[in-house]
């Protein structure tokens, strides 16, 4: 009997990466799991693996608030409540801003930030209830700024911001609520990042053989869930950029700027 045994856990955006690392490990530990994406062949093909599981699967845009209450209420029609949230629904851009059309933005705050609000919105009451967690997975984007990414890094400083204070609010309430920082992990969310014009680029420019697996990163996270750790920052890279952000901000500029760019374009 292990820590997430029988617990009901809901992990947004479970269909692949990070999501998808995150219900294989939950489902091995015996958790009740119920999942959404808004691709639902993947959906289908991930239920038929875990046919045999307590795992249900919902079709699902969260940037949608009528979606997100279907989705949440759906599994406590199934399992009859919710122990753990894991907001883990996200998308990227790759675009300077001046060359952005405000759309790309606007669906990167509408996933990323309102998502993981509505979610919560819905199953807060059940997770008081169960003195349960509420996870965000954030990023070192919201840290730091990064070029090419400045609706992504406001989405994540908007989640990071949020879940402090829900933090707070809920401090007596026996809730433990944590966001996750990877740095460069690998995952899907590069290989469907906006362009400029709000449409998947189809690949990812970064090295994802260098790169933290997702069931690497996923394996933290449960762990981190575990101890009721306040925040988890991953990586070495990730957690020197934190690191130099706060203490040497120009420097980290020069060096943020050095890594992205080349010859005075964005090459990552």
């Amino acid at each position: 009997m292990g820590y997430f045994t029988d617990k009901v856990v809901v992990v947004t955006g479970g269909s692949e990466g990070i999501g998808r690392a995150l219900v294989d490990s939950l489902l091995q530990e015996g958790a009740k799991v119920a999942t959404c994406g808004r691709n639902y062949d993947k959906l289908y093909q991930l239920q038929k693996q875990y046919s045999g599981k307590a795992f249900i699967v919902h079709a699902t845009d969260v940037s949608n608030e009528h979606d997100c209450q279907q989705f949440i209420d759906e599994v406590v029609r199934v399992y009859g409540t919710i122990d753990i949230l894991i907001n883990n629904a996200g998308i990227s851009m790759r675009a300077l801003f001046e060359e952005s059309e405000l759309s790309t933005i606007r669906q990167v705050m509408d996933v990323n930030f309102w998502g993981t609000v509505y979610c919560t919105k819905f199953a807060l009451p059940y997770i008081i209830a169960s003195k349960g967690t509420i996870v965000g997975m954030s990023s070192i984007a919201g840290y730091r700024g990064l070029p090419g990414r400045s609706g992504y890094s406001a989405s994540k400083f908007a989640v990071n911001g949020w879940m402090e204070s829900l933090r707070t609010e809920l401090l007596d309430r026996g809730v433990h609520v944590m966001w996750v920082c990877p740095g460069f992990t690998a995952s899907n969310i590069r290989n469907v990042a906006l362009n400029k014009d709000a449409l998947p680029q189809a690949e990812s420019l970064m090295n994802e053989g260098k790169m933290m697996s997702a069931e690497e990163c996923a394996v933290h996270t449960l762990h981190a869930i575990e101890k009721r750790k306040r925040t988890l920052v991953l990586t070495s890279t990730g957690k020197q950029t934190v690191f130099m952000n706060r203490f040497f901000p120009a420097l980290a500029d020069k060096l943020v700027r050095k890594f992205y760019f080349k010859n005075g374009e964005l090459v990552k």
